[in-house]
C-alpha cells in the first residue's frame, strides 16, 4: 500500500522527519518494541521427533510387537536380530533427515551488512539489523537496500531487482510517483525500494516502511518457512502398500492362531509360528534397498551436471508431467544482447552488421563512448544494456579509448545520455536515448556514407522499425551525433545526425528449443514463470515453442481476481505467466499439483524459492543460482542448463522402473515365504523356517539381487513413454498376477523340499532343505524379474553382470552356511547329503523355468 501514498504522508504516519531523519531514542524505542531488522530462525527438527517420524510405521510395530515376544518366548537371538533391523532401517532415514534446511539462513545473508542513514541530523552507518521503521535511508551505486523503502528522492535511479522479480532489465525508480492500483506487481512500484536488491546506478533517499519478516523478502521467507514437505509419488504408494501389508499379516496371523488353537497345538509354538509369519511378510530390507539405488542414482546424475540434495527427488522427477520454468537466467541467458540494429535506412539481425560501413562505425563509435559501463571477458560493471552495448562493440573488435570532454548524465525524464569526446583532435557529441525523445533532436540522417535531411517520410520509416522491435519485445535504443567547434552545453543536443537503433533482448539459451520439444514429445507441459512483461515472456515463449497464441499468456494480477477453483480450471490452457509475485508462483504450482500433476519448478532467483519448495521437485541454477534458491531446490545445475533437467529426468525414470522391479522382487520373496509358513500350519505340519532364517534370507540373500535389479541397465525407449499418473499404482495387473504366481511357486516348492528332508532325517534337516531352497528360488528367479515380457535370453543372460555376481555371492554364502559347522550350529541347520543338494537345486530352479516358459507362450499368444 504504501505505493499508493505520497511523500508526505508516508513522512508523517511513520513519524519521521526527512531532513534530520530519526533520533536515537526514538530508534532505541522502535526496535524495543518491533525486534531487530532480521529473518526468523526456523526451528530445527529434533533427533527425537525424526526417530519417532521413522518408527511411526505400522510394519516397524509389527517387528518390535514380533521382537518383544520373541524375547519373553525365550528367544533372545531373535529379538536381538529383529531390534538390529528396526535400528538399522531408522538410522538410514534419519542420516537422510539430517541435512537441517538452510533457506531462512541463505535469505538472511542477503540483506546488506551495513546502512547509511540519518540519525540525529547527521549521517552515520550502522548494521543493516539496527534499521527501524521511519529510518531514512541514503542509496548509492553499488549499496544493497537494506529494507523495504519508499523513495523521497531519486537522481537517475536504478535498481536491479532480477532475484526478486525476475526483470532481467534494472528499474528506473521515480520518487514523485504514486500509484492509485494497490494490487500494482512489484516490478511496477518505481517508489519502493526492497530488501536485498541492488543500486546499479544514481543515488537517492528513502524512508524505511517495512523491516525484517514483514519486508517482500521476509514474506518469501514465511513462505519457505511454512511451507510443508510433501511425501514424493513413491513414498506415499509404498506406505499404503506397507500398511496393505501390515493388515495383511495381522489378518493371516489371526488365521494362524484360529486354526492352531483348533487343532490343539501348544500356545508357545502358535506365537513363534506368529512371529515367523510377521518376520516372513515384512521386507526389512526394502528401504535400505532404495535408498541405496537411489544413492547410486545420485552419482550418476552428478556426473551428467545435476546434484541431488533430496534422495527422493530423483524418483519423483521420473513422475513429472510439468516443468515450470522461470524465465531470466533460467530458459534465458540472464544477459542483454543485441539481436537487431535499423541503420543506413534498413533493418537487419545483429549478425548482419556491416563495420566498415561508414555509419556502423559511427554508430559503434557511440555505443562505446557515450556509455557509463566497463566489459572485458574476465569482468562487467554497470547497466545491463550499456554492457550489453560494449559487448556487442568487442564482437566487431571495436574498443573506444578517446577521451571524454564533457557528459550530460541519463535522465529519466529526459530519457537521454551525451558524451562529448575527443577523436583525432575533432570534437564530435554522441547522444543515445528513446527513440522519439532523440528524433526530436535530429535535423539529418546518415544514409550510405551521405547526411540527408531527416524528411518526415524518413522520420516515420525509422519509427515504423522502433514499433517492429519493440513489438517483438526488443528494448530499443536510438543513437545521434554531430562535431561540435565550441564545448558549449547548450550546443551538445541539438541538430543532430540520427544513426541508428539498436534492438535487445535478453535472449533464449541455444539448447533449450530441442529440450522443450524433447519433453513434449515425452509427455511434459513446460510452462513459463516470469517477472516480466507479458509481451516480452510471449516473445521467448513463442520463440521456444512453449505457447504459440498470447490467448496463452496470462498476468499475474489476473490471477488474483479469479477463485481457487477458477484458476484450476483456467490455468490447463496457460502456458505462460507474467508479472507474477512469489506469492503468485506459489498459486500456480500449487493449482498445478490440485489437478493431479506432478510439478517441477526450475529457477535461479530469490523470488523462486517459496516455488521451488512448494513443487514437487525444485531445481535450482547451480552458476546463477543464489543461495536462498539452491537451499530451497531438490535438485542444482551444475552447467544452468535447461538440458540437463530432461537427462535427470530421463534418468528419473529409469531409477523409478529398477526400483519397481526391486519391490517385485523382494515382495514375489516374502510371498513365498508367507505361502510356505501359511500352508505347514495350515497342514498341521512342522514350522518348515525359523525366524533367524527368514531375517537371514530377507536381508543378505535376496539384497545384493533386489540391489542389482536397482541399477540394471536403462531402457532407451523410456522418453517415448508418458510420464505416470500420480494416483497410478505402482504394478500393474499383470505384475500382480505374476507376483502372486511366483510367490506361489516359490511358497510349494519350499514346503516340498521341507516335507522331503523331515521324512528322512527329522525337523531340522528337513529345514535346512527348505532354507536352501527357498534361498537359491529366489536367486533364480531374479532374473526373470529383468523384464516382464523379455525372456533372459533375449535380454541377455550377462547384460546385468552384476546380477550374476550377486547371484553368484548367495549361492556360495548359503553353501558355506550349511556345511560348515560352526554356522550350522548358529542358524540351526545341517548339511545335505549330494543326492538332496541336487533334489534342491532342481527344485530352486522351477521357479525360473516356469516364468520363462509363461514369457514364451504369452509373447507368441
Amino acid at each position: 500500500m504504501w505505493h499508493t501514498k505520497k511523500i508526505d504522508d508516508v513522512i508523517k504516519e511513520l513519524n519521521s522527519n526527512a531532513s534530520t531523519g530519526l533520533s536515537t531514542s526514538q530508534a532505541s524505542e522502535l526496535i524495543s518494541k518491533n525486534g531487530k531488522n532480521s529473518l526468523n530462525k526456523t526451528a530445527k527438527k529434533s533427533i527425537l521427533k525424526m526417530i519417532f517420524e521413522q518408527l511411526n510405521n505400522i510394519l516397524i510395530y509389527i517387528l518390535i510387537i514380533a521382537a518383544i515376544l520373541s524375547f519373553f518366548l525365550g528367544e533372545p537371538k531373535e529379538a536381538l536380530i529383529i531390534f538390529l533391523v528396526i535400528i538399522l532401517n531408522a538410522s538410514i532415514g534419519i542420516f537422510q533427515e539430517s541435512k537441517a534446511e538452510k533457506s531462512l539462513e541463505a535469505l538472511k545473508n542477503l540483506s546488506s551488512p551495513k546502512a547509511l542513514v540519518k540519525r540525529d541530523n547527521e549521517i552515520i552507518e550502522i548494521n543493516s539489523e539496527d534499521l527501524v521503521v521511519g529510518d531514512i535511508v541514503i542509496l548509492e551505486t553499488g549499496r544493497i537496500i537494506p529494507a523495504d523503502l519508499r523513495l523521497i528522492e531519486s537522481v537517475n535511479l536504478k535498481i536491479d531487482e532480477s532475484t526478486l522479480t525476475g526483470e532481467s532489465i534494472p528499474i528506473d525508480k521515480n520518487s514523485n510517483e504514486t500509484y492509485e492500483d494497490i494490487n500494482l506487481p512489484l516490478g511496477d512500484k518505481k517508489n519502493l525500494a526492497f530488501m536485498s536488491t541492488t543500486v546499479i546506478y544514481g543515488r537517492g533517499t528513502g524512508v524505511v516502511v517495512e523491516t525484517g519478516m514483514n519486508t517482500e523478502i521476509g514474506k518469501i521467507a514465511s513462505f519457505l518457512d511454512n511451507s510443508q514437505t510433501e511425501l514424493t509419488p513413491l513414498q506415499k504408494k509404498l506406505n499404503n502398500l506397507g500398511k496393505q501389508l501390515g493388515i495383511l499379516t495381522i489378518a493371516i496371523s489371526i488365521i494362524i492362531m484360529v486354526i492352531g488353537l483348533i487343532q490343539g497345538n501348544d500356545l508357545f509354538e502358535i506365537f513363534l509360528t506368529s512371529i515367523s509369519l510377521a518376520v516372513a511378510a515384512i521386507p526389512e530390507g526394502l528401504p535400505t534397498i532404495i535408498a541405496m539405488v537411489l544413492a547410486i542414482g545420485v552419482q550418476k546424475m552428478i556426473k551428467k551436471n545435476a546434484i541431488v540434495r533430496k534422495l527422493s527427488a530423483v524418483e519423483t522427477l521420473g513422475s513429472v508431467n510439468i516443468i515450470c520454468s522461470d524465465k531470466t537466467g533460467t530458459l534465458t541467458v540472464n544477459k542483454m544482447t543485441v539481436v537487431k540494429f535499423f541503420s543506413n535506412n534498413t533493418l537487419l539481425d545483429a549478425s548482419k552488421f556491416d563495420i566498415n560501413n561508414e555509419a556502423n562505425k559511427l554508430l559503434i563509435k557511440n555505443m562505446c563512448l557515450c556509455n557509463d559501463a566497463t566489459y572485458s571477458e574476465n569482468s562487467k560493471t554497470g547497466d545491463p544494456t550499456e554492457i550489453a552495448l560494449l559487448e556487442f562493440s568487442s564482437v566487431h573488435n571495436q574498443k573506444m579509448n578517446y577521451k571524454r570532454l564533457r557528459e550530460i548524465p541519463f535522465d529519466s525524464d529526459r530519457k537521454l545520455m551525451t558524451t562529448v569526446n575527443n577523436i583525432n583532435d575533432k570534437f564530435y557529441s554522441f547522444t543515445k536515448g528513446a527513440v522519439d525523445n532523440l528524433l526530436s533532436l535530429c535535423t539529418k540522417v546518415l544514409i550510405n556514407n551521405e547526411i540527408l535531411d531527416l524528411t518526415d517520410s524518413i522520420k516515420n520509416k525509422i519509427l515504423e522499425n522502433a514499433e517492429t522491435m519493440a513489438n517483438n519485445a526488443l528494448r530499443t535504443l536510438g543513437f545521434a551525433y554531430k562535431e561540435i567547434v565550441h564545448l558549449r552545453e547548450e550546443e551538445f543536443e541539438n541538430n543532430l545526425v540520427f544513426l541508428g537503433i539498436v534492438g535487445m533482448i535478453d535472449p533464449p539459451r541455444e539448447e533449450v528449443k530441442d529440450s522443450i520439444e524433447k519433453a513434449k514429445k515425452s509427455g511434459i507441459k513446460t510452462i513459463m514463470i516470469t517477472g516480466d512483461h507479458k509481451n516480452t515472456a510471449f516473445t521467448i515463449a513463442k520463440d521456444l515453442k512453449i505457447a504459440d497464441n498470447i490467448n496463452q499468456a496470462m498476468l499475474g494480477s489476473e490471477i488474483d481476481n479469479l477463485t481457487d477453483e477458477e484458476f484450476k480450471e483456467k490455468i490447463k490452457n496457460i502456458s505462460v505467466f507474467a508479472r507474477v509475485s512469489p506469492e503468485h508462483k506459489v498459486k500456480i504450482v500449487r493449482a498445478l499439483k490440485s489437478s493431479g500433476n506432478i510439478v517441477s519448478m526450475t529457477g535461479d532467483g530469490v523470488n523462486d524459492a517459496p516455488s521451488l519448495k512448494m513443487a514437487d521437485v525444485g531445481i535450482a541454477m547451480g552458476i546463477t543460482g543464489t543461495d536462498v534458491s539452491k537451499n530451497a531446490s531438490d535438485i542444482i545445475l551444475t552447467d544452468d542448463n535447461f538440458k540437463t533437467i530432461i537427462t535427470a529426468v530421463e534418468e528419473g525414470r529409469n531409477i523409478f522402473n529398477n526400483i519397481k522391479k526391486s519391490i517385485l522382487f523382494l515382495l514375489t520373496c516374502n510371498l513365498g515365504e508367507i505361502i510356505t509358513i501359511f500352508l505347514s500350519i495350515l497342514f498341521n505340519f512342522p514350522i518348515p523356517l525359523n525366524p533367524t532364517h527368514l531375517l537371514w534370507i530377507n536381508l543378505i540373500t535376496d539384497s545384493l539381487p533386489a540391489l542389482s535389479l536397482g541399477v540394471d541397465t536403462h531402457d532407451k525407449d523410456v522418453m517415448k513413454q508418458k510420464p505416470k499418473k500420480v494416483n497410478e499404482r505402482i504394478f500393474s495387473n499383470s505384475s500382480i498376477l505374476k507376483l502372486f504366481f511366483g510367490g506361489l511357486l516359490i511358497g510349494i516348492i519350499s514346503l516340498i523340499s521341507f516335507l522331503i528332508g523331515f521324512r528322512k532325517y527329522g525337523t531340522i534337516y528337513g529345514q535346512t532343505m527348505a532354507f536352501i531352497v527357498l534361498s537359491f528360488s529366489q536367486l533364480f528367479l531374479s532374473l526373470s524379474i529383468r523384464s516382464e515380457d523379455k525372456t533372459i535370453l533375449k535380454i541377455g543372460l550377462f547384460s546385468n553382470i552384476k546380477l550374476i555376481y550377486s547371484i553368484l555371492i548367495g549361492i556360495i554364502i548359503q553353501t558355506i552356511l550349511v556345511t560348515i559347522p560352526f554356522f550350522n550350529n548358529f542358524f540351526n541347520v545341517k548339511n545335505l547329503n549330494s543326492n538332496d543338494w541336487i533334489i534342491s537345486i532342481f527344485l530352486s530352479l522351477l521357479p525360473l523355468i516356469i516364468n520363462e516358459i509363461f514369457k514364451l507362450f504369452h509373447t507368441k499368444k
